[in-house]
């Protein structure tokens, strides 16, 4: 009997395999079970396999054949808990078929599988908008009379919390999680057993909004010739994309909701329909996928933007902050601290004197000798070395606001876009104390600070604040995340040269009392800068020596070769006066002028990595001292190696011009080959390093005088926050003299 039932399934499973619908139908009709009969491992009906496979003609046929005794049985599930309906809202293409569903057995719709989910979170979790739409009336119209609680209990949110508006935000399904939105708002500030909202979810997505991603040159130029404005606003998906080539016509495809098309399983992709025939003609011989991917791609980033727009007016999540810090004393000195006097019973006034015994003297050295070793060690501070959180609030339930999540990942959409309906949740404060002017810098989001700092009137409110910690903003550049990486940073010398920069940037905006502003842990700026990046500033000092020696190397092999095609001239000297005999001909000229240029070159940029190899390699020299030396040797190296290279190009036209014999042409242009590898994989680092090197021009760009005529706004500096100091609160501010000798970053 087992063997019968074997050899049934096998027929069955093939019959589905190849779509042969007759084959199937006819051994169905063939058993007593009919399509109800359960053919697979994983316990899968005939219908379960039919739905699975998106052959919709068949799913009809064989609910048309099945008998009424046998319609209870369509509510079987599957080990996964899977019913028939659940297959079916995983494709547009089965919409039809699912209707003809729950005609048959309508209690099909609040079915729910392992996971706890019912239809119509599969469907929203696979991002069918057509099937979803189908199903979201069905339950509108079972839920007439439910309460909004209800509804979200009984078909909208499974097991662990999620909601079908969470799912399409994780699954990137944007333009259908906007459609949940309209429909159902209420959905919107729901939390997730994480205490995430959509927005949340959204805002910690940096891949699906423009700004990001990091593209290249090329990526860039493909988006730039691809427009996609919105011609709609009644929630179809229509776009006019209009894609500009040189010296062509401009062909313009419209994308379609995807509501009208047979099989409608292309939801969510762009169909592009051509207007002309020659448009049509070409795109029927011509497809490019790049193109195609660009504006997909940018098709998701407006899709994204709009369901941002959508979410943010419904967000209050920055009204529960913690009350800010404004510490009008900074800590300039490592003498007592207020909570030791409480303790020993010393009052303000300072009436009786402290003094440490000697159990307590080493017991403090230890703990100084310990926070000094570890932070050499770990190269700064992480997440876990700050003291131990609070996590009882509600505001730390539900995580970080939507405001500062964005600003963590780099989202400058949806930043904007809160401060423009929600402006005073710039002052929002997390839990641990911080701002979004902390947080930015944390994460290294410089865009972010500046979009805030460009504000004068928030700067002022903002720059002041210290975290629980005693943290102020520079002292939040000695920070960063733990899963911080450097960005497309081709050298450790770099990175902490990009540090360094984000120093004085932060430097430039922050009142020049907090320079010397001690934190919780008894360490300036400076100091937790140093500790920070005390590994990275070694790896950067080995790369730069290594560098600077190769290149030096180089550079000598370069001035020898230079040096030796000065007396080995093409076409050799007159054996009678000693002159070289093609010294008539201009190329002559050109060889020798080039060749005296990369000999010159190639010493100066001898020199310049020499100055490097003997430099002290401090951390400051790091910030634009070494990285313009660097600059200038590989600039001299590069144009010693152009140099010689017009050198040869010469020589080869002289040995033809002199009807010399091929085989030596060969034998230089192959001898040529290394020097033009060499250039080719140096090119990078050079642009890096040209990127890197805008500092010192913007300095002096700073210094150059200027008309007054000319309006010109400079960035906020010191002297405008301290004319605000003198202002507010100068009569509490006691500067101190430092304890320890503490070199300056």
């Amino acid at each position: 009997m087992d063997s019968c039932d074997d050899k049934l399934n096998r027929e069955l499973y093939k019959a589905l395999m190849k779509g042969d619908e007759q084959e199937v139908i006819q051994l169905c009709l063939s058993i007593p079970e009919g399509p109800s009969r359960i053919m697979t491992i994983h316990m899968d009906t005939v219908l379960h396999m039919a739905t699975f496979s998106k052959q919709a003609d068949l799913v009809l046929k064989l609910l048309e054949n099945l008998p009424k005794t046998h319609l209870n049985k369509l509510t079987r599930q599957n080990d996964a808990g899977n019913t028939i309906l659940h297959e079916a809202a995983t494709s547009n293409s089965t919409t039809n078929a699912a209707r003809e569903m729950l005609n048959k057995a309508p209690e099909l719709l609040s079915l729910r599988n392992l996971l706890g989910e019912t239809p119509i979170f599969r469907a929203a979790r696979y991002g069918k908008q057509r099937v979803f739409e189908f199903l979201a009336d069905e339950v509108d119209k079972v839920c007439a009379k439910m309460t909004e609680e209800q509804r979200i209990d009984a078909f909208f949110r499974r097991t662990d919390g999620t909601t079908i508006l969470h799912i399409s935000v994780l699954a990137e399904h944007f333009v259908l999680a906007g459609s949940i939105a309209t429909r159902y708002p209420y959905l919107i500030n729901l939390p997730d057993d994480d205490g995430m909202t959509a927005l949340q979810l959204l805002s910690c997505n940096p891949l699906a909004f423009q700004s990001g991603c990091q593209h290249g040159f090329l990526k860039k130029l493909i988006s730039s010739c691809i427009e996609q404005t919105p011609v709609s606003s009644n929630g179809a998906r229509i776009f006019i994309s209009v894609v500009a080539t040189s010296k062509r016509n401009v062909s313009q495809v419209v994308s379609r909701k995807g509501d009208n098309t047979k099989g409608g399983d292309d939801q969510g992709v762009e169909v592009c329909k051509p207007v002309s025939f020659v448009s049509d003609f070409v795109k029927s011989c011509w497809r490019s996928p790049m193109l195609e991917a660009a504006r997909k791609e940018k098709a998701t980033f407006e899709s994204a933007a709009k369901l941002a727009g959508l979410l943010i007016p419904y967000d209050t999540s920055w009204k529960n902050t913690n009350p800010r810090e404004d510490r009008g004393k900074p800590k300039t000195h490592r003498y007592g601290s207020r909570a030791s006097l409480t303790e020993k019973g010393l009052g303000r006034d300072g009436s009786q004197t402290l003094t440490l015994g000697k159990e307590e003297k080493e017991n403090h050295q230890e703990w100084s000798q310990e926070s000094n070793k570890s932070f050499t060690e770990k190269g700064g501070e992480e997440e876990g070395d700050e003291p131990l959180e609070d996590y009882t609030t509600p505001i730390i339930k539900t995580g970080e606001t939507p405001l500062f999540l964005a600003t963590m990942s780099g989202i400058r959409e949806i930043v904007e876009q809160i401060l423009d309906v929600h402006p005073q949740a710039i002052e929002h404060i997390n839990n641990k104390g911080r701002n979004i002017l902390h947080v930015a810098i944390k994460y290294r989001q410089l865009e972010m600070f500046d979009l805030v700092v460009s504000n004068e009137m928030l700067a002022r409110r903002l720059i002041t604040k210290t975290d629980k910690w005693g943290n102020s903003l520079l002292h939040m550049t000695g920070k960063k995340s733990s899963g911080y990486l450097a960005e497309k940073i081709q050298s450790p010398a770099l990175q902490l040269q990009k540090e360094l920069l984000l120093f004085e940037r932060v430097k430039e905006v922050s009142r020049t009392y907090f320079i010397k502003h001690l934190n919780e842990q008894k360490q300036t700026p400076e100091e937790l800068f140093a500790a920070t990046y005390y590994e990275l500033h070694n790896s950067a000092t080995d790369w730069l020596k290594r560098t600077s020696e190769n290149c030096t190397i180089v550079a000598v092999l370069i001035a020898t070769v230079a040096f030796a095609a000065a007396y080995t001239i093409p076409g050799g000297p007159n054996p009678t006066t000693g002159l070289p005999l093609l010294l008539s001909q201009p190329f002559f000229v050109i060889f020798t002028l080039t060749d005296v240029i990369s000999l010159t070159f190639s010493l100066t940029s001898v020199v310049t990595f020499l100055s490097i190899l003997t430099s002290s390699f401090r951390v400051q020299d790091f910030k634009n001292s070494l990285p313009q030396k660097l600059m200038l040797g590989f600039t001299f190296l590069i144009l010693s190696v152009s140099m010689m290279m017009v050198a040869f190009a010469a020589t080869i036209v002289l040995m033809i011009h002199n009807k010399e014999r091929w085989t030596k042409i060969v034998l230089y242009s192959i001898a040529f080959l290394p020097v033009t590898l060499f250039a080719i994989s140096y090119s990078p680092l050079y642009l890096s390093l040209l990127e890197a090197c805008k500092y010192p021009f913007k300095l002096i760009l700073k210094a150059c005088p200027r008309c007054n005529c000319i309006p010109f706004q400079p960035r906020m500096n010191n002297k405008l926050l301290e004319d605000e100091s003198r202002k507010g609160d100068s009569s509490s501010i006691k500067p101190h003299k430092s304890h320890s000798n503490r070199n300056p970053v």
